[in-house]
């Protein structure tokens, strides 16, 4: 379970954000500039919240009040950015092994290989990322995430990059993915396709979560116009 509730002021921006996870697919939603990039920073260590508390199946993360803030490094959580940062000078499978640096060295690789293969790429594993393509950049990039065992995963924007045709093939093999590892998962995306990955959908709006539940509920009882027009979306 990832229990969040977290605040802080970024510019014009108040981020208030109050959610509960348990082993599923969240995708969270919302127009440009509500916060939703910033709530993965908050999460990930990368950004300090300024009030709440982030709880990792009852391991705490970050807590005011208590003066709890866990590097990003000792998380235990997964990341997959939106343009997946691979490293343009590292081969596929020494790209999955950089983070494994806390296991002895002559196991990062047969770890890395083993994650590559699970997610369908292992004959990539000598290639640099110039050389793959948007979705063969993807499953190296998850691999990369999973490798290091993460209690919860997040994806920002997953499927940005892509072009059509790999964006449908990729959110099949995600969500079959999602379901197998059981992890609690947020997705932050403004693709009204991407509600198939997720049971729950959480719509958030100038920094607010305003509304949350699957799309059948947000569709019956819109909370605003966005919601309206994502739902529509799908139709």
């Amino acid at each position: 379970m990832l229990e969040i509730a977290l605040a802080r002021k970024l510019g014009a921006v108040q981020i208030r954000v109050d959610l509960l996870l348990e082993r599923e697919t969240v995708l969270l939603i919302g127009p440009n500039g509500a916060g939703k990039s910033v709530l993965l920073r908050l999460l990930l260590g990368v950004l300090p919240p300024d009030a709440g508390r982030v709880a990792l199946e009852g391991r705490v993360l970050f807590d005011a009040e208590r003066g709890v803030d866990l590097p990003a490094e000792d998380r235990e959580l997964g990341y997959l950015p939106q343009d997946y940062a691979l490293f343009p000078h590292l081969r596929a499978i020494e790209n999955v092994a950089f983070g494994l640096s806390r296991l002895p060295r002559a196991e990062r690789l047969p770890r890395a290989r083993a994650w590559l293969e699970r997610l369908g790429v292992a004959h990539l594993a000598g290639r640099f990322p110039a050389g793959l393509s948007g979705g063969e950049r993807q499953r190296v990039a998850l691999a990369r995430a999973l490798a290091r065992g993460p209690r919860a995963l997040f994806l920002d924007e997953p499927f940005a990059s892509l072009d059509p045709i790999a964006r449908r093939d990729l959110r099949v093999s995600l969500r079959e993915w999602l379901r197998d590892w059981r992890l609690p998962a947020l997705i932050v995306s403004h693709d009204p396709a991407d509600a198939v990955l997720a049971g729950r959908i959480a719509v958030i709006e100038q920094g607010r979560v305003v509304q949350q539940g699957t799309l059948a509920e947000l569709r019956r009882a819109s909370a605003s116009s966005f919601v309206a027009g994502f739902t529509e979306g799908l139709q």
